[in-house]
C-alpha cells in the first residue's frame, strides 16, 4: 500500500457520472461526536471521486465548517440568501481548497436564523436542490430540535453519527427516535382523530402513553384503519445510515450494530444500513487546532483510509454500477 493517499489507485470503480443530485443529512444526538468532520470527509472523498459536491453548514446556531477548512473570512452566508442580500443561493456557495467542493456557510451571529420559520427551511431545501451538484451534504447542528429534525427528514439519505460511549449511544437512539416521530407527526398533522393518539406517543407526560411503534400502529388501526397502512408504509420507507465514529477497540466497532438491533426491535425500522466505523485518530484532533483537515496533510492515516473505503462503498450502495473498467487515482 502506498504511503501517500494521492498515489493510491482503486480498481473496480463504477461510472458515477450523471447519477442525479443526492441530498445527504449528517446528524446525531449530541455535540462532540464528530458530525462536522464526518460531513467534511464525506464531501472530500466524493469530490476526489470526481463528484460535484456542495457542503452546507446547516448548524445555523453555531456555524464553523469554514474554520475546519482553513477559511477565515466568509463574504456571504445563508443569512444573506434568506434576507435577499444575494439573488441566488449559488452566490453563497464559495470555493474551497478542494477541487470540486464548494461550501455554503450558516451564520451564527444573525439573530433569529438559528430558528428559521418553516417557509424559510422549505426555501433553503428547494434552492439547494436547484444547485449544480451531484451531492449536497447538510452538516446539522447537535440535538433533536424541530429545525434540525426537519432538515434531517428533508434529505433522502439520512446519516446518524454515533460514538461508542453508553451515553452517546443513548443520545443517538433518542435522535433517531425523535426523527421518526417527527416524521409521523408531520405526516398526520391535519388528522384530528389521530392527533390525540400521536400525542400519547410523543408526550412523555401523557396519562396513557404509547410506548412503542407497534403499539402506535395498533392504536392507529383502532382509530383510523386506513391510516394504519399509511403509517406502516412511512416506517418501512424510512431508510437510515449509521456511522460509528472515534472507535478505539474491537468492542467499540460493534456500537453501530448494537444501535441497529435496538432500532429494528423498538422502532420497527428495517432499512438501516451500517456505513462503517472510523477509528479515533490523534492527527484529526491536531488538525482541528491547525484549521487544516487531516486528509489535506497527504499522509496515510487510518481514519482517512477508512473514510475513503466508506465513501467508495456508499456510492456503490446508492448508485447503479455501470461497470468495473474504470480506475480512480486519489
Amino acid at each position: 500500500m502506498s504511503d501517500n493517499l494521492s498515489d493510491r489507485t482503486v480498481s473496480g470503480q463504477m461510472n458515477v457520472a450523471n447519477l442525479g443530485c443526492k441530498l445527504w443529512a449528517v446528524g446525531g444526538g449530541k455535540g462532540g461526536i464528530g458530525k462536522s468532520l464526518i460531513s467534511l470527509n464525506l464531501a472530500y472523498w466524493l469530490a476526489k471521486l470526481k463528484q460535484k459536491v456542495v457542503l452546507v453548514d446547516a448548524d445555523l446556531g453555531g456555524a464553523n465548517l469554514h474554520t475546519l477548512l482553513g477559511i477565515r473570512f466568509v463574504k456571504h452566508t445563508l443569512a444573506d440568501y434568506l434576507n435577499k442580500r444575494v439573488a441566488a443561493l449559488d452566490d453563497v456557495a464559495i470555493p474551497t481548497p478542494i477541487s470540486g467542493l464548494r461550501l455554503i456557510c450558516g451564520a451564527s451571529d444573525i439573530v433569529g436564523l438559528a430558528n428559521p420559520k418553516y417557509q424559510q427551511k422549505q426555501k433553503i431545501i428547494k434552492a439547494l436542490q436547484q444547485l449544480d451538484a451531484d451531492h449536497l451534504i447538510l452538516d446539522l447542528g447537535a440535538g433533536s430540535n424541530y429545525d434540525t429534525l426537519d432538515f434531517f427528514l428533508s434529505c433522502h439519505y439520512k446519516i446518524a453519527v454515533i460514538t461508542p460511549q453508553p451515553t452517546a449511544l443513548q443520545n443517538g437512539y433518542g435522535f433517531i427516535k425523535s426523527a421518526l416521530y417527527r416524521s409521523i407527526t408531520r405526516e398526520f398533522s391535519n388528522n384530528t382523530l389521530l392527533a390525540p393518539v400521536i400525542a400519547r406517543a410523543t408526550d412523555q407526560n401523557a396519562n396513557d402513553p404509547i410506548a412503542s411503534i407497534t403499539d402506535l400502529i395498533d392504536a392507529f388501526e383502532k382509530v383510523h384503519p386506513s391510516n394504519s397502512e399509511r403509517l406502516q408504509k412511512l416506517i418501512s420507507d424510512f431508510h437510515l445510515y449509521l456511522i460509528a465514529n472515534m472507535v478505539r477497540t474491537a468492542k467499540d466497532r460493534k456500537a453501530a450494530e448494537i444501535i441497529k438491533t435496538v432500532i429494528q426491535k423498538y422502532l420497527n425500522l428495517e432499512q438501516v444500513s451500517l456505513l462503517g466505523s472510523i477509528s479515533y485518530d490523534q492527527q484529526v484532533e491536531d488538525s482541528i487546532a491547525l484549521m487544516k483537515p487531516a486528509f489535506m496533510n497527504k499522509t496515510n492515516n487510518q481514519s482517512s483510509l477508512e473514510f475513503y473505503e466508506m465513501v467508495y462503498d456508499l456510492i456503490k450502495m446508492t448508485s447503479p454500477v455501470k461497470g468495473n473498467e474504470n480506475k480512480v487515482h486519489l
